[in-house]
């Protein structure tokens, strides 16, 4: 497999604690103010097809990484998308997402994220009986839509791998 030409090497494989986000702007707000550390996994969730809603494309948070130099040792997980123009080490598109209750819904801040490019793996250091657990207690954020065509969209959209279109 070729390598992923918009990860500096070195990144290609990325272990460390999860930092986590409810949305896009907390983590452009995090990294502007300075707030976060070297090694990290900013985890940006319930940005989606049904959370966003819409799938909300996550280019200022990666931008942001790039512009700061922090694509060397911080990589971003969310179930939100890039586009072509994205860089650094950056995962996408997770499913089921987190607004259906995907495991990215209950990962914590300082769980242990290994991300693995070359071989297309990503893992949280948590055990199965233990997403389960975190899932029992797990409930759905209020939407952030709650009128109109995105309520809609979001009400009827299915997940990213099944295109992000209406049911």
């Amino acid at each position: 497999m070729r390598p992923r030409t918009a990860v500096r090497p070195e990144m290609q494989r990325h272990r460390g604690p999860a930092r986590l986000f409810e949305q896009e702007e907390d983590c452009i707000d995090a990294l502007l103010a300075g707030k976060v550390k070297e090694g990290e996994v900013l985890v940006i969730r319930y940005e989606g097809p049904k959370g966003g809603p819409g799938m909300r494309e996550m280019v200022m948070a990666t931008w942001l990484l790039v512009d700061m130099g922090l694509d060397k040792s911080i990589a971003i997980v969310t179930d939100g998308r890039f586009s072509g123009t994205s860089g650094g080490p950056c995962v996408g598109h997770l499913v089921p997402e987190a607004m259906v209750g995907g495991p990215i819904a209950v990962i914590r801040d300082g769980d242990i994220i290994d991300i693995d490019i070359p071989a297309r793996t990503l893992n949280v250091a948590v055990s199965d009986e233990e997403i389960k657990q975190r899932l029992t207690s797990w409930r759905p954020p209020y939407p952030k839509v709650t009128r109109g065509y995105l309520a809609h969209f979001a009400k009827h959209v299915t997940s990213a791998d099944k295109g992000a279109c209406l049911e």
